[in-house]
């Protein structure tokens, strides 16, 4: 089974090939791409989160390679109750059929969140505040936040899990 990626993120690649794995017997080849989201690059709504990840897999399929599946995933902050929650959402495309998938959501700290009102993206808001570097292609937010309990690889992976069920179970989804 081949599937192409919007990122050459490995952390995005990797949770790309361990969901495929959870859900399909068949043997799993990744491919990552490049292909914009036509989005600011720091999402701050649900929905231009949302939006990002449709741009990108609509990318891809105008891209001309070909793939049993094709993936987007966007991460995205969003002011909810006065807290700043991050998330992603995941699209995932047959070529004909499109299915979405969202991550968990967790509350970001009020000093990375000062950062990101500044203009900062929350990959390097993380880097200043936890003193990394390029921390979003490793564990993430969450994984800093959570001391690695719950990494940036596993939160996609779940939403790509959720959002690969109707491909699971085609007779349910015409």
């Amino acid at each position: 089974m081949n599937i192409l990626i919007a990122s050459q993120n490995p952390v995005k690649v990797n949770a790309v090939k361990e969901a495929f794995k959870i859900c399909f017997s068949e043997p799993v080849q990744v491919y990552g791409r490049t292909s914009d989201s036509g989005v600011s690059a720091q999402p701050l709504t649900d929905e231009e989160t949302r939006t990002g990840a449709r741009n990108r897999v609509q990318g891809l399929l105008q891209s001309g390679e070909s793939a049993d599946y094709f993936v987007g995933i966007e991460g995205g902050i969003e002011l909810v109750d006065g807290s700043l929650q991050a998330f992603a959402w995941i699209v995932v495309s047959d070529g004909e059929k499109q299915s979405l998938g969202r991550s968990g959501s967790f509350e970001l700290p009020p000093e990375i969140a000062r950062l990101i009102a500044q203009g900062m993206e929350l990959g390097e808001a993380d880097d200043h505040v936890f003193e990394k570097q390029n921390s979003k292609q490793q564990n993430g937010a969450v994984g800093l936040l959570t001391q690695d309990r719950v990494t940036r690889q596993s939160l996609y992976q779940h939403g790509l899990v959720l959002a690969l069920i109707p491909f699971m179970n085609k007779g349910l989804y015409p």
